[in-house]
């Protein structure tokens, strides 16, 4: 059963606008570019917990995307204020992190995501299948019993 955030810690929302390369020729944001939205706040959320990317890696788990997915709802613009929300929704066995993108303005959805990532023994490529302790503890969640 997946396990559901009980602190609003987990959550973080952060402000980002739109640069012209991150354009395409019909002037908006290229689809492409999202998963780049969603790691700067992936990368925000995680460092709340001093668990981003160095971290992880001095842990000896390297922690890779599996899944992502994305539901285009409206187009972004250059220059456009958004507010991009990441909240870790589950931790036991993996690492799920839902994403919504919206007009800082006026509020109104832009990108709704989510990113599943797997830890993996860094000495021994090997998927772990329950999260590994040090994920918890940043987290300040308890293990499973």
């Amino acid at each position: 059963m997946p396990t559901k955030p009980t602190h609003p810690h987990l959550s973080i929302e952060i402000a980002l606008s739109p640069a012209f390369h991150d354009l395409d020729p019909m002037d908006i944001v290229w689809h492409g570019n999202y998963p780049k939205y969603l790691e700067i706040a992936r990368c925000a959320l995680l460092s709340q917990f001093n668990y981003d990317y160095p971290q992880m890696k001095a842990s000896g788990y390297a922690w890779p995307i599996v899944d992502m997915r994305l539901k285009y709802v409206k187009p972004a613009s250059f220059g456009q204020q958004l507010i991009v929300r990441a909240e870790i929704v589950e931790w036991e066995s993996r690492l799920k992190i839902n994403y919504l993108i919206k007009d800082a303005v006026s509020g109104q959805k832009i990108n709704q995501a989510h990113t599943i990532q797997v830890a993996v023994d860094m000495n021994t490529g090997e998927m772990q299948y329950v999260c590994p302790a040090i994920l918890w503890e940043r987290l300040g969640v308890e293990e499973p019993q």
